[in-house]
């Protein structure tokens, strides 16, 4: 090496500072690939990173009734920094939306001073009433008519129904197909111009009426029906099939 470098340089000036250029970028890419390599996050390291950050999204959001909920996190480039924690990871997030498809959840080990922001998807499933034979606009929905089916809640955003005792004696507001779901907008468990029952509850008394209703109902929806014993309008909640109660 010494007669080489001195070779070199006795050839030029010119040579000798490329030499030297050379020689010491090489030094400095062998001090960097060795320092990277120590610090680089190990296998089981990112395996911890990522069960952290599914374990918090499994115990933060809140599940579907009677469904499932998966969390599964993106993969981690090996190249970040982390080590050895010598107490549990903790995470958090700023978003903990049950609704959203992916949430970011924020890894971090505070004793090595270092984190890591990781992506988790979430998979959302749940009971939905769902037609197994068609049926035309005004009839009459039977046990026979639905069943249950698990549904992806990721991809099916809008109201349906988680039982089937909330659609029995409902009436379809359009043509259904078999297969499908049943939404809140597709039928009418109280509907327009047909005769209702009206339940007026106060302090545990309930009085029973017939009235009209003015206008369709789903579960839990408020609409106005009219006695049609005193002919006054009145505003009530839908609690059930031609059902509605008034709470005074």
């Amino acid at each position: 090496m010494t007669y080489l470098k001195s070779h070199l340089c006795s050839f030029s000036i010119t040579n000798c500072r490329a030499f030297y250029k050379k020689f010491y970028k090489s030094i400095g890419f062998l001090f960097f690939f060795f320092s990277f390599s120590a610090t680089s996050a190990t296998e089981n390291q990112i395996q911890l990173i990522q069960q952290a950050a599914e374990e918090y999204i499994l115990a933060t959001i809140e599940w579907p009734s009677g469904g499932t909920l998966e969390a599964t996190a993106a993969s981690i480039d090996s190249r970040i920094f982390a080590t050895d924690c010598p107490t549990s990871l903790t995470s958090s997030s700023s978003s903990i939306n049950p609704n959203a498809s992916n949430i970011t959840v924020l890894v971090e080990c505070s004793e090595e001073n270092w984190h890591v922001y990781v992506p988790v998807r979430l998979t959302r499933t749940g009971p939905q009433v769902v037609l197994v034979t068609p049926l035309s606009r005004g009839q009459i929905i039977s046990a026979q008519d639905v069943t249950i089916n698990m549904v992806d809640l990721q991809r099916f955003r809008r109201q349906g129904f988680s039982t089937i005792d909330a659609v029995i004696g409902a009436k379809t507001k359009k043509n259904l197909h078999s297969g499908d779901i049943i939404e809140a907008r597709d039928i009418c468990v109280v509907c327009r111009n047909e005769t209702v029952t009206i339940k007026a509850v106060n302090s545990g008394m309930t009085i029973t009426t017939k009235g009209i209703a003015l206008t369709d109902g789903s579960h839990g929806e408020h609409i106005r029906v009219k006695n049609s014993k005193s002919n006054r309008i009145i505003e009530g909640r839908v609690t059930g099939i031609s059902e509605v109660t008034v709470v005074f």
